[in-house]
């Protein structure tokens, strides 16, 4: 029987710690049952410095000086709003996704995908979010993010969370004419490629001691939207086959990771201005990405009617997270505590409160131009997720 929140609330449960899965791999349980994405909005510094940069009035190392302090401030701020899992804020990218792409051997930016977001307010943000596309072999010839990951190891004494791009997108948005046919005769030996230049990335992560990865994915939950499906369609992929492709994927990916690295993934449904791009509930991909995809904790977005119901939590298997994002990042008002767990009642009815945590929906800032929200709403945000995860969960 699901224990629900009442249960908790009143001592009924028993043992939160579900039991280890007997899948041949550690069972990695997360390190709060209160977490987030990963991007939070960028101080002014960070803008000032990034712009500066731009007009040849600093180098690299001055940029990287500015940021370095921001990062410090900001991961001490997570920690004293509770949060146990840090990350730098992504204060070192000007979107989630192009700054660790375009590091790979082999791959560029050409464009983008001309896309009318959409928001709360009705209005459409034209936005073409960057296209990657393959020149050439896809390889990865150096670390990626071990620098970046080492400081916030440095500055901070609770769990460091990396967050890369999942190698997704370098498919979908282009498509297969985006990868060369002289360059991949065979679409196995693309996926190949760029699943070995990932798996270089997650072991000298690894090396360098995370062990909290997490990839972030728009494409599962484009493939959720009739209207992406349909472009997808006429991309040439077809959007039913296509989540089994990805998984094997990201699987392939993580492939030779540590027992003790947590695997997560977050879907999301376009992050930009307070904007999205996709909407649709969970269903086209749920049973494939719940049981296909050897992943430990899934962030999904819930936090409005765009995002469908809970239903597709029935796939979850046991051993495996779903993190909530009940919490909207889009909008300043602040969520009601009792609205909150009314939410997290209603997913008890497909998966166990055991298997579920809180987020924030998404990141603050997925591109550099950070939502419309203030830092201030943005620190009730995450207050909120951590006391209403400790009322819950304990």
């Amino acid at each position: 029987m699901n224990q629900t929140v009442a249960q908790i609330r009143t001592g009924e449960a028993e043992s939160r710690i579900p039991e280890a899965a007997s899948l041949g791999r550690v069972q990695n349980l997360l390190p709060s049952r209160a977490d987030h994405v990963g991007s939070f909005l960028r101080p002014k510094a960070v803008l000032y410095a990034r712009q500066e940069l731009a007009e040849g009035r600093i180098g690299p190392d001055e940029l990287r000086a500015v940021e370095d302090a921001a990062i410090a401030e900001v991961a001490k701020w997570q920690e004293d709003l509770g949060l146990k899992v840090i990350t730098d804020g992504e204060f070192r990218r000007y979107f989630f996704h192009t700054d660790f792409l375009l590091q790979l051997s082999g791959v560029e930016e050409h464009g983008g995908i001309a896309k009318a977001f959409k928001n709360d307010a009705g209005k459409d943000v034209h936005f073409a979010p960057p296209k990657m596309v393959v020149t050439d072999k896809v390889a990865h010839t150096k670390p990626i993010q071990v620098r970046d990951f080492a400081y916030l190891k440095s500055v901070t004494t609770e769990i460091p969370k990396v967050s890369i791009p999942s190698p997704t997108m370098l498919h979908f948005r282009a498509g297969r004419q985006g990868i060369p046919v002289d360059v991949y005769p065979e679409m196995d030996a693309f996926y190949a490629d760029v699943a070995a230049a990932y798996r270089k990335e997650v072991a000298a992560l690894a090396e360098a001691g995370c062990r909290y990865l997490q990839m972030d994915d728009t494409n599962l939950a484009y493939l959720c939207d009739e209207e992406q499906r349909a472009d997808a369609r006429a991309r040439g992929l077809d959007p039913d086959d296509t989540p089994r492709q990805y998984a094997q994927l990201i699987n392939d990916s993580f492939r030779d990771c540590p027992q003790d690295m947590i695997r997560a993934i977050h879907l999301c449904r376009g992050n930009f201005r307070s904007s999205w791009a996709a909407e649709g509930g969970y269903e086209p991909v749920a049973e494939i990405m719940f049981n296909e995809l050897e992943i430990d904790a899934f962030f999904l977005e819930y936090d409005d009617p765009r995002s469908g119901d809970f239903a597709p939590l029935r796939f979850l298997p046991k051993g495996k997270t779903v993190v909530l994002g009940l919490v909207t990042t889009k909008l300043g008002e602040l969520e009601t505590k009792d609205a909150i767990k009314r939410r997290i009642e209603e997913a008890t009815k497909f998966a166990d409160l055991d298997q579920l945590a809180l987020s924030p929906q998404c990141g603050f800032a997925s591109t550099v131009h950070g939502n419309d929200i203030t830092v201030e709403q943005q620190a009730d945000k995450i207050r909120l997720v951590v006391e209403v995860a400790k009322e819950v969960w304990g």
